[in-house]
């Protein structure tokens, strides 16, 4: 058993290796060398891939109003895209469709729950419910930094339907299989669970087409997530054309989950005295 475990921690390493060779080889592509360019950003914390780091990089622009985000269809907590701001001293609201899920991060995360600084909500997300659920949530006056949507299929219905706040930035997943240049949207579909095949979402020139107000300033390496900022917001500090064709980058799905340090635990959270202390 000892020698299996060594095999399998072995190729572990070898994969690691491999996948941040080539996250190193993409960042120094002639293209992604503009320094406005925000792939050459990124840098995984908690999230999945690298949207941690980008995040950053938008805020360190644009800078923060009331660090306050909303994000829905967060998993388990420990891989979603704003645990990482709870440690820097943002708050915000979780909304998840699973029960499981919201069960084990009430247990897991009490004392951050308990202290005011997360609030989380179990509902399953629809066009119809989401504005209610923010609004009946969220004390801020409108206007939040920070809004990420990922729920793997009705992703743009959803987000139109959401009148109580301005976020300052979208996340949002696009669907990469359709390249930069068409323009395609799932029908909207209550009951839609994503089945792991290419159903699901929205394409980038889609939703730089669609999303009113805001201009596409770059997505993360894996080709999952499209970063948006609001067009005041916007002035010299991106990368210009902000279009698809500038900004999209192709599914790498075979990065996802690269390497950030150990495991992610609650107990992390729970225990940072920085957090709790602010």
């Amino acid at each position: 058993m000892k020698c299996v475990l060594l095999s399998f921690n072995k190729r572990n390493q070898i994969n690691d290796i491999f996948i941040n060779s080539e996250i190193d080889r993409i960042k120094k592509n002639e293209r992604n060398k503009d320094s406005k360019r925000l792939i050459q950003y990124g840098y995984k914390i908690y999230f999945q891939n690298d949207e941690d780091g980008i995040i950053r990089e938008i805020f360190s622009r644009i800078g923060v109003k009331n660090k306050f985000f909303v994000e829905f269809g967060i998993g388990d907590g420990l891989e979603n895209n704003t645990l990482a701001l709870l440690f820097e001293g943002w708050s915000g609201l979780w909304i998840e469709g699973s029960k499981k899920s919201v069960d084990k991060i009430t247990k897991k995360m009490a004392r951050t729950i308990q202290s005011g600084k997360l609030t989380v909500i179990n509902e399953f997300i629809t066009k119809d419910n989401i504005d209610n659920l923010i609004s009946g949530n969220v004390n801020t006056k409108n206007e939040i930094d920070l809004l990420s949507v990922d729920i793997d299929g009705n992703d743009y219905h959803v987000f139109k339907a959401i009148k109580s706040i301005i976020p300052r930035v979208i996340v949002m997943e696009y669907n990469a299989k359709f390249g930069p240049y068409t323009e395609y949207c799932m029908d909207y579909d209550e009951a839609h669970q994503w089945k792991g095949d290419d159903c699901f979402g929205a394409s980038l020139k889609f939703l730089e087409k669609n999303i009113d107000n805001y201009c596409l300033v770059g997505c993360n390496i894996t080709g999952t997530n499209a970063f948006f900022v609001r067009k005041d917001l916007v002035q010299n500090y991106f990368l210009e054309p902000f279009t698809s064709e500038n900004h999209y980058e192709p599914a790498r799905y075979y990065l996802c989950g690269f390497p950030s340090g150990h495991s992610a635990t609650y107990e992390t959270i729970e225990k940072s005295l920085t957090m709790h202390c602010l």
